[in-house]
């Protein structure tokens, strides 16, 4: 539970939302993507939204691709120790891991968490996002993506899945995330190719497969 709450090509094009439907897939999209090639997705949520797990799935059904883990793992490797509750120093070492992490370039990977989710973490805890981090640079790490996807509070995410620590700072968040995205204060988001999975668990991962063709 504390590990879960510490916390290419560009692609032109207005923001837009792919609401979740359960769209189905054809065998013709079976066979695209078996055949489909690399991408670079990052996945960006709440903690307790169910957004490691649909990272999983997306990498056990897309051919080639691997998950990257969010930049809290990797600096725990390293041998740093988060604070719990966490801090917002915290949230500044992983948003800048995770700068790095999106600037390399590797494809045929899964992004668990975009600089967005701790931009977000930060505006939860009273930290002024704009503040933090020179806007060009986020703008530069997200257009290395080919889609984002969004995994936010839903009524089936608050029924279905085990409770989280912290709801407070999860609803947060959440709020925060949504507004970084679509309000845009940073003018970052601008060229994002952006799919919410605000619709039924069951149909998420065949949304965002329908959206990447």
């Amino acid at each position: 539970m504390q590990r879960e709450l510490l916390a290419g090509r560009g692609i032109q094009g207005s923001v837009s939302s792919r609401r979740s439907t359960g769209a189905q897939l054809t065998s013709s999209s079976v066979t695209f993507f078996e055949r489909a090639p690399l991408m670079r997705i990052g996945v960006s949520g709440p903690h307790g939204t169910g957004k490691s797990t649909l990272v999983d799935e997306l990498c056990g059904r897309l051919a080639g691709h691997i998950r990257v883990d969010e930049p809290y793992f990797v600096l725990e490797e390293e041998g740093r120790e988060f604070e719990f509750p966490p801090s917002a120093d915290d949230y500044r070492a992983q948003l800048r891991r995770s700068l790095r992490l999106l600037t390399t370039p590797s494809s045929g990977v899964v992004f668990d968490r975009t600089p967005l989710d701790f931009l977000a973490y930060l505006s939860a805890c009273g930290v002024d996002p704009e503040a933090e981090v020179e806007a060009a640079i986020v703008r530069s790490a997200l257009c290395t993506l080919d889609v984002l996807v969004v995994v936010p509070i839903t009524v089936e995410t608050v029924q279905k899945l085990p409770a989280v620590g912290m709801p407070e700072l999860q609803r947060a968040v959440n709020d925060a995330l949504l507004d970084l995205v679509y309000a845009d204060p940073m003018q970052v988001c601008d060229s994002l190719v952006v799919v919410e999975l605000d619709g039924p668990l069951r149909g998420r991962v065949d949304t965002v497969l329908s959206a990447l063709q």
